[in-house]
């Protein structure tokens, strides 16, 4: 994974001039003011679809394009607004191989330790906490209101929903969804609280063991609900 620092957030790439928000939608939305926080005026914005049929009215005055339209440049980054792992994944790959790079924006009002490394394509929104230790991997979203404490490990593609706590030392696989205020007990050092690669947690779900691969859990204690879940 390619991460970088918490002192390097704003101030790595001194020649990005244009951010290209991949979705228009609320999440992309949400993510453009995270980026006029950041940046200011620095750095423009644009909204990003992959078909004609989303081209609309710009969004609260922020253009859109068709990303067939557009011609990658040393100024310009993208990241990808989709609160769907799977989606992300492939609308990053489609990105990736058009030769475009990828930002990461982490909002001013977020905490966060010098021990923490983020992966490129990272979203972190505004009023989280990020403590000591923990590696976020690349393309995560982690929304409003999050806590992320000492030792944890959230892979590549996570989507973290407003609300979420999670506490010391649990590892998301690639990929997992966590609901809206679901939280997660401590793991421990030797033996971690381990989420598989793809799972979902359900809003409001209280998870206190090891949860498989590819399943939706709910409830207090969280609960196998669905095996083989799938976004699709």
């Amino acid at each position: 994974m390619t991460s970088i620092r918490p002192h390097e957030f704003h101030d790595r790439e001194p020649d990005l001039r244009r951010l290209c928000i991949f979705g228009a939608g609320g999440s992309g939305r949400e993510v453009a003011w995270l980026a006029e926080q950041a940046y200011g005026g620095n750095v423009s914005r644009c909204f990003v679809v992959d078909d004609p049929r989303y081209l609309e009215s710009p969004t609260d005055g922020i253009p859109i394009s068709l990303l067939s339209e557009l011609t990658p440049s040393k100024h310009t980054r993208f990241v990808v607004a989709l609160g769907d792992p799977r989606q992300r994944r492939r609308i990053v790959d489609m990105i990736a191989s058009a030769g475009y790079r990828f930002a990461t924006l982490i909002h001013p009002r977020v905490e966060i330790s010098p021990s923490v490394r983020v992966g490129l394509g990272t979203v972190i929104c505004a009023n989280s906490v990020v403590t000591c230790n923990v590696v976020i991997g690349s393309h995560v979203q982690v929304n409003v209101n999050c806590s992320i404490s000492h030792d944890s490990t959230l892979g590549d593609y996570c989507t973290i929903s407003p609300g979420v706590n999670i506490t010391g030392n649990v590892h998301l696989g690639p990929g997992v969804f966590v609901g809206t205020n679901a939280c997660f007990v401590n793991g421990r050092p030797d033996h971690p609280l381990t989420i598989g690669e793809g799972a979902v947690i359900a809003a409001g779900a209280c998870v206190i063991a090891d949860v498989p691969p590819h399943v939706l859990v709910a409830g207090v204690p969280a609960r196998i609900k669905t095996k083989e879940h799938s976004h699709d």
